[in-house]
């Protein structure tokens, strides 16, 4: 939990807020000095180093978010994910993961509920049934315990979370200390939920489309990404901070990763973009959009090229392996609940040793399959290949039968031999292409080996020590 003086310390932070919001462009460098008094190591004080360069995308990204989001969301993002959650709640997970020896991650993502109000072609959440809900006092709970662990990032997925907005922003309201975001199709925003986004103002959507009109009815239903573009215009309308999520396939990549697209979802207010590619979950699973790894390499080039001239903050979650250094899942650095309250290492991976409703969060960190994880990450030496199932499916085979974990879709019960046995060619060309760019990218080599662990891994003195001694 927060400090007396942390908390003394926010109220600081939020006038420098204040300040700085009448004049970004001119003020962000004070900001940046406050919220460096935070940073409880000198990588951390470095990744805070390009908010000091007017020609820095995240620069921009911030200036922009400045001028363009109504001024409480500025203030909760500035304090409860720039600082709760990225530095002094990540300080408290790695000293808990040295007492606990589990991992303990900056994040979770539950599902409120599995009922949705679409039904998208190929999407595993049509394996659940549809009458699972976490308990408003239940997720109330969780977070607590999430506090209590260092943890002040909550995300949202389903189903449809917003069938249970109520509930959602309710919970927003009462933890002022938190930052939340769900993943949404964007269906059900009008102007009483942007409204009430923008007075919680710790609150943010992450938009699921699939690209411009064509590609996004193409999986979500014609007529889809017109209710889409509303519900940007209501949340732009009320400075809602929002986002897109993206999930690239075999028909989409070429939109997806072109600049037409991102530009235009910028334009439409869009303040970060987060990707991912298609994963052939359940007895529904479309084989055939599965990307090439070719359309995965195109997403890797695109999304690093787009990073040094854009000012939105991209995360391509099975492309990004080298910053992360490997699956961030598993607790690593996030968890899944599912609506059945099923804890999961992955949104990805449906299998599990223990349901919430029976076990402690932290109970739940120390489960079989989740301490199966910590003993084994990373799952591959190069870093591209960061996943157990997309990228090395013997390894998530390997850790489900050792953990002895179930499978947690309750309609289909996929074994975890069926589910790798379709990943096996797949994992088998992306590593010809991966092990390739890891040999002759001098840029992503150099990066690679410059790389400490993720500043809240449990080792990162050691690893900091030893790169100040390397470039001195």
């Amino acid at each position: 939990m927060l400090s007396a003086k942390h908390f003394v310390n926010s109220l600081g932070l939020d006038l420098a807020t204040s300040y700085v919001l009448k004049a970004p462009k001119k003020r962000l460098p004070k900001l940046v000095k406050v919220v460096e008094r935070f940073a409880s190591n000198s990588i951390q004080k470095g990744y805070l180093q390009a908010f000091y360069d007017e020609k820095n995308p995240m620069y921009q990204f911030i200036v922009n978010l400045m001028e363009n989001t109504n001024p409480k969301t500025v203030k909760s993002f500035v304090r409860n994910f720039g600082v709760n959650t990225a530095m002094v709640g990540a300080k408290q997970g790695q000293k808990l993961m040295r007492k606990h020896h589990c991992n303990i991650p900056i994040a979770i993502l539950m599902d409120p509920t599995s009922s949705c109000n679409l039904k998208c072609v190929g999407c595993w959440a049509s394996e659940y049934k549809k009458t699972d809900n976490l308990s408003y006092e239940l997720m109330d709970r969780i977070i607590k315990e999430g506090k209590s662990l260092g943890i002040y990032w909550y995300l949202y997925s389903g189903g449809e979370p917003t069938i249970r907005k109520k509930d959602l922003l309710k919970l927003a309201k009462k933890h002022q200390d938190c930052f939340f975001l769900a993943f949404t199709n964007a269906t059900l925003v009008d102007n009483e939920f942007a409204t009430a986004l923008a007075e919680v103002g710790n609150f943010t959507l992450a938009i699921s489309v699939e690209g411009f009109e064509k590609e996004t009815d193409f999986r979500r239903g014609k007529g889809t990404y017109q209710k889409i573009m509303n519900a940007m215009r209501l949340l732009k309308k009320h400075g809602v901070m929002f986002g897109i999520s993206s999930c690239y396939h075999s028909k989409n990549t070429d939109v997806i990763g072109s600049e037409e697209y991102i530009d235009y979802m910028m334009k439409m207010g869009a303040s970060y973009a987060w990707l991912f590619t298609y994963i052939p979950l359940g007895k529904d699973a479309e084989m055939d959009l599965l990307c090439t790894p070719e359309q995965r390499k195109f997403m890797f080039d695109q999304v690093r090229k787009f990073r040094e001239t854009k000012p939105i903050l991209m995360i391509d979650f099975w492309n990004d392996g080298d910053y992360s250094r490997g699956c961030i899942a598993g607790g690593r650095s996030y968890l899944h609940i599912n609506a059945h309250g099923d804890v999961e290492p992955c949104a990805f991976i449906h299998y599990s040793n223990v349901n919430i409703k029976d076990v402690s969060l932290l109970e739940s960190l120390k489960s079989p399959l989740f301490k199966q994880y910590n003993q084994n990450q990373p799952f591959n030496k190069n870093y591209l290949r960061p996943c157990p199932l997309l990228d090395n499916p013997d390894k998530l085979k390997e850790m489900v039968h050792a953990s002895k974990a179930i499978s947690t879709q309750m309609l289909d019960k996929e074994s975890v031999d069926v589910l790798t046995d379709k990943c096996q060619e797949v994992s088998k060309k992306w590593a010809l292409v991966a092990d390739k760019i890891r040999r002759e990218s001098d840029k992503l080599s150099a990066h690679v080996n410059k790389m400490p662990p993720r500043f809240w891994d449990e080792n990162w003195d050691e690893t900091e020590e030893n790169l100040i001694n390397s470039e001195s």
